[in-house]
């Protein structure tokens, strides 16, 4: 099966694959493949409930090779506080019809205003599948970005992110830095150790199936677990 980011939500004339790195390729051909009970077992609800939103999977190359951008959620926030996640956030009417490329600009948006990110340095080449979050009931549309012009990035309102941070890909695929992370509830799930944090959730597991479909997962101890707060 083939799929396009323009046969899933319509890009608008925003992504382009033209140019990408080489070691992007799999995580390009992964984007264009990969159906959605592939990535989740949550999907979007079938009466169309659920508030549409996007992140910015953003993909660059630093000092280590290739990285992801992250950021961790304030602790004040009452949804998700202190996980660390995607830039990204619900669609707003200024970003337009999803249909027509409102999502990868709801991305570009919420990063920007999260991070400081300056959206004419990224290239979208692709998207995936969209999830679903049942705890906050949105809707989540991953769109994949190439870092082409680094800008600086950084906490722009405390009240909302912590701290901005990339983590290397050779740090996600590193077996020592994997885990399953376990929820009070009894519900287990991917999980990394990198950059002084325990990356869980709903952005843990868009990594590990990246990781998977691309091809660049290494065997890992699947017995290794790490119990989450009580608040999570």
């Amino acid at each position: 099966m083939t799929r396009t980011g323009e046969d899933v939500q319509g890009s608008g004339g925003l992504l382009s694959r033209a140019g990408l790195p080489d070691w992007l390729a799999p995580v390009d051909r992964a984007a264009r493949t990969v159906a959605p009970e592939q990535l989740s077992r949550f999907l979007p609800p079938e009466d169309g409930a659920g508030r549409q939103s996007a992140v910015l999977v953003l993909f660059g190359e630093g000092a280590r090779g290739p990285e992801l951008l992250l950021m961790e959620r304030s602790g004040s926030l009452r949804s998700h506080a202190g996980q660390p996640s995607f830039p990204g956030g619900a669609l707003d009417p200024e970003d337009g019809d999803p249909a027509e490329g409102g999502l990868l600009r709801a991305a570009l948006r919420e990063a920007r205003e999260e991070t400081g990110l300056d959206p004419d340095g990224v290239q979208l080449f692709g998207v995936l599948p969209r999830l679903y979050i049942p705890v906050s009931g949105f809707v989540v549309t991953p769109v994949l970005g190439w870092w082409r012009v680094p800008s600086p990035v950084g906490v722009v309102d405390p009240a909302e992110t912590a701290r901005v941070f990339t983590v290397p890909v050779a740090d996600l695929t590193d077996p020592a830095n994997r885990a399953l992370a376990v929820h009070p509830l009894g519900h287990e799930g991917p999980a990394f150790l990198v950059e002084s944090a325990l990356v869980w959730g709903f952005t843990a597991g868009v990594i590990d199936r990246l990781l998977h479909f691309a091809g660049w997962e290494r065997p890992w101890d699947r017995s290794k677990r790490v119990p989450l707060d009580w608040r999570s």
